[in-house]
């Protein structure tokens, strides 16, 4: 697997493995795993290798299962970390203001 493709998915995956694990990321089960498929699958001789395009195309989706859950939980945090809102903060979140009382009765800020 040593086309620009699989390269650049192979430094997306420690990529993405760095930014959920932290600096220490190297040390994982997950970045050895990784490593180890990546050597297994070099490039050979052959002008045609059905089992370097499965493993390129699973590093691809394993490379999608990352990114996604990534972007779940930064959504998570964003939208159910925050606990019981005020009519206001819902209506902001959805991009919405609360209607107001003309002429300025008193009651609202």
């Amino acid at each position: 697997m040593a086309s620009s493709s699989s390269l650049r998915v192979y430094s997306r995956i420690l990529k993405e493995l760095r930014s959920m694990q932290g600096q220490h990321y190297k040390q994982s089960l997950a970045c050895t795993y990784v490593k180890e498929q990546f050597r297994k699958n070099k490039v050979t001789g052959e002008r045609y290798c059905r089992a370097q395009q499965e493993a390129l195309h699973a590093s691809q989706t394993y490379l999608c299962l990352l990114a996604s859950t990534r972007n779940h939980r930064a959504l998570h945090d964003l939208y159910h970390a925050k606990g019981e809102r005020s009519t206001r903060e819902a209506a902001g979140l959805v991009g919405l203001r609360l209607p107001t009382q003309p002429g300025g009765k008193g009651w609202e800020k």
